[in-house]
């Protein structure tokens, strides 16, 4: 691109306009051009001003002569720049005697019409004023960066996107790192995460001006992993339109402080336990003698709650007769206060209940004092002396704890709970609720007896407390159910572990008598405060989450979360519903064929269960069924499917199309004790042939029953009735179990189908669990093929039978039996 020939209008300035000459006149800025061999030929008035010099004067001159070396030295290389033929610019210093200037100049090259550089155009801009400003900037930045750098506490500039822009060394000395590692870290990576959602939310306060600053005691994590406790005073810098620049942040370290209190608040809980558990009875006042505190056996023998005392004159909750002649007694504590030593009772004395009766106790008294020896209260000591007392406290005792596993009764669970609520307020701490029970315990009533399951649920609560680290609260809720409190919780990911280790060691309990039995656990959890603040809506969080959990079927645990209300609403619902849906013939049998891998033949067929009215679908099997198996309504639903199964069967091999009909099993069918009668009456009732039945069972059901179920399949395989494990490969069953039970075949689970063709150790995995059933002479059965790649791979890997959307979807009997006829 040729540059422009502005240039070459020059020498005709003086004969142009008068305009441009006024403007080059009194333009603020040197104006010059110099020709190929730096001479002046043409200079504005402004050279006067600055230079002291005619520009007439300097016309022919040499650039250097008339700026002198310093000056040439310091343009010199954007000079060569703009001569060799490319825009410069220049900024810096220039001198005139002892005066010195600072300016910025742009230096352009002229061409003629060959391309040759003839001269250059230059302009400069004196900046003195702009520059000394911004030195002024530059000392003063470096003033408020050297503060910052060597301020005894941390400080920071942060990024309203939480990424850190500077650091001083007392925040890097602070977390363990090097200043280089901090810039590359933000807020989140350093802060606990259950201080984070805090710290975020008045941050976004701050962006949104509706704060001025904030302060925050929060938990970061220093570079070799241990917590730092901080205290934050956090500010923002905005620019001059009011946008958000940057937070400043000031840290001191409170670790320590923070060790003091919870070392203070583990001797106060230690005193507070200690005094709930001694058997003799404390009462505290403050120093005007008003109460401040009973303790459980003081409340029993007073007939006052600790809260209901609370500030009440001593003489009203703690009454003295003398046992002689009945006058009351002068409190002994007044006394030990007013004399700052220990008071002792003397003769019989008897402290009047409440509620009118009197018991003889023994008492002793004593002022508190703090550190510096002042009395800041007094304590009351006492003890029933009667030989009631013993009765009285069973009596107690019988009233607030269950007499099967001796845990604390429903009744204690709210004060409890209040208390556990108390105490994280007070360590703004969180705490949670666990509840838990034994999942289908109504079976082992049923199958085993009530003796029996007293004794599994002694065996529970003996394992449960083994597993409970201090000071939680465990007791019976009723019936299975067991409540656990947790006052102390660092992290919601304390619970989550603890519940895992209940689940885990419960399935390890083991009756005897009851060597077959293996007890799983559901657990629903609330915390405190995140989801309520009072212990009637915890406790009502914490089962909406059980029931939650129930519904899966996962014996697992669950947080409970708003949406479960819903839930909960919507299986409710669900179970009305299916109580009448029976009665009313809402519920039918689909069928989903089976077709020979070879040949592509319909040679079997699944049932199905699905719901319907007025010709729609109310639910869908995965809403329904678990709630089924959950109320127990599956034991009547399962019999209904089993039975119409049969009739269907029966029905196609009248019609000369035998084919085997295959049923799904549920747990709680499965491990009733009247199974094998009900199955043995439908095929007599029905006349199908047993060997036209098969029951599709989980490998949980098959490996976790013991001698008893292995003795039950093998009774079911002697009456002629085929036998699969569904879902084969998702479980825990290994290849070498399957000799030790009476297995049919196996149904290769449809996560291992869908992956076949795409993943190459799903393909591995899945013919090798084909070529070794094979080798044990089981039959294999693919389930959700659905695409002909599928279909190939599996027939040639060496499954028997194949089933999916490809073949057909789950269909009515009539629509079953018209394509059943139709391949004939």
């Amino acid at each position: 691109m040729r540059p422009h020939k502005s240039a070459e209008v020059l020498p005709s300035l003086p004969h142009g306009p008068d305009w441009p000459a006024r403007i080059l006149r009194g333009a603020p800025v040197l104006l010059a051009y110099l020709d190929a061999e730096q001479r002046f030929r043409y200079a504005n008035e402004l050279h006067r001003d600055w230079l002291g010099l005619d520009p007439q004067a300097m016309l022919g001159r040499r650039l250097v002569d008339v700026a002198g070396h310093r000056n040439y030295q310091s343009a010199a290389p954007a000079l060569e720049k703009a001569y060799a033929g490319q825009m410069a610019s220049f900024e810096g210093e220039l001198y005139n005697g002892s005066e010195r200037r600072y300016a910025h100049g742009n230096f352009q090259p002229d061409f003629d019409t060959d391309g040759r550089v003839r001269g250059v155009f230059t302009a400069l801009i004196d900046i003195t004023e702009r520059h000394t400003l911004e030195l002024k900037l530059h000392e003063s930045e470096q003033r408020f960066f050297g503060a910052f750098q060597h301020a005894a506490i941390g400080m920071a500039l942060t990024h309203p996107d939480g990424h850190f822009l500077r650091v001083n060394a007392a925040v890097c000395q602070m977390l363990g790192y090097r200043e280089e590692e901090l810039l590359a870290l933000d807020i989140a990576r350093l802060t606990h995460p259950d201080d984070l959602a805090a710290d975020v939310a008045l941050m976004a306060e701050l962006l949104a001006g509706q704060r001025e600053s904030y302060q925050l005691e929060k938990r970061n994590f220093h570079k070799d992993g241990h917590v730092v406790h901080i205290l934050l005073a956090i500010s923002l810098v905005r620019d001059d339109h009011g946008a958000p620049l940057y937070f400043v942040s000031q840290a001191q370290n409170i670790s320590q402080r923070k060790a003091f209190e919870d070392a203070l608040h583990r001797e106060r809980e230690l005193a507070e336990v200690t005094l709930r558990s001694i058997g003799d009875a404390v009462i505290t006042t403050d120093p005007q003698l008003g109460v401040t505190s009973l303790n459980p056996i003081a409340e029993a023998m007073t007939g006052w709650t600790s809260d209901e005392a609370q500030g009440r004159p001593i003489e009203e909750i703690f009454q003295l007769f003398d046992a002689g002649h009945g006058h009351p007694v002068a409190n002994p504590l007044r006394a030990a206060i007013g004399r700052n030593t220990i008071v002792d009772l003397t003769g019989k004395t008897l402290l009047r209940h409440r509620h009118g009766f009197d018991t003889p106790v023994e008492d002793s008294s004593a002022p508190i004092h703090d550190h510096a020896g002042n009395v800041v209260g007094g304590v009351l000591v006492f003890h029933d002396i009667s030989e009631t007392r013993a009765l009285a406290l069973k009596m107690i005792h019988l009233t607030q704890h269950d007499t099967l596993t001796g845990l604390p009764n429903r009744s204690q669970l709210h004060g409890h709970i209040g208390q556990a609520l108390a105490t994280a307020s007070r360590r703004q701490q969180r705490a949670a609720l666990i509840h838990l029970d034994i999942d289908h315990f109504k079976q082992v009533n049923e199958l085993h007896g009530h003796a029996a399951g007293d004794r599994v649920l002694c065996a529970l609560a003996e394992q449960l407390h083994r597993c409970l680290p201090g000071d939680e609260f465990l007791g019976r809720y009723g019936g299975d159910e067991f409540v656990v409190v947790l006052p102390h919780l660092e992290s919601v990911g304390e619970v989550a572990s603890l519940c895992q280790t209940l689940i885990n060691q419960v399935e390890q309990i083991r009756i005897d008598g009851l060597a077959d039995l293996l007890l799983h656990v559901s657990i629903g959890i609330s915390v405190y405060p995140d989801d309520a603040l009072e212990p009637e809506s915890l406790l009502q969080h914490a089962e909406t989450a059980l029931v939650a959990v129930k519904a899966q079927g996962l014996h697992s645990y669950r947080f409970f979360t708003a949406s479960m209300n819903e839930r909960t609403r919507a299986l409710r619902r669900i179970e009305t519903a299916l109580r009448q849906a029976l009665p009313r013939h809402e519920l039918s049998l689909y069928y989903q064929p089976k077709v020979d891998a070879e040949s592509g033949r319909i040679v079997g067929a699944e049932a199905l269960l699905r719901w319907h009215a007025n010709g729609r679908e109310l639910y869908e099997p995965d809403q329904f069924i678990p709630v089924a198996e959950d109320t127990g309504l599956i034991l009547p639903i399962g019999a209904w499917v089993l039975r119409q199964a049969c009739k269907q069967a029966q029905l196609w091999q009248l019609r000369g199309r035998a084919i085997a009909v295959s049923v799904n099993v549920s747990p709680l069918q499965f491990q009733h004790a009247d199974f094998y009668s009900w199955l043995d009456d439908v095929l007599n009732e029905t006349g199908l042939d047993a060997n036209l039945l098969e029951l599709e069972l989980t490998e949980r059901m098959v490996m976790s029953g013991g001698d008893a179920t292995t003795g039950l399949l093998q009774r079911i395989k002697r009456r002629g009735v085929r036998l699969s494990l569904d879902d084969f490969g998702t479980g825990y069953c290994s290849l070498s179990y399957l000799k030790h039970f009476p297995i049919d075949a196996l149904k290769i689970d449809r996560v291992f189908v869908r992956d076949l063709i795409s993943d190459r150790d799903t393909a591995t995995i899945t013919s090798s669990i084909i070529a070794m059933a094979r080798s044990l002479n089981k039959l294999v059965i693919a389930e959700g093929v659905e695409t002909r790649e599928q279909g190939a791979f599996l027939r040639h890997a060496g499954c028997s039978q194949l089933q999916g959307f490809l073949y057909g979807a789950p269909m009515p009997a009539a629509e079953f039996q018209q394509q059943l006829l139709s391949t004939d």
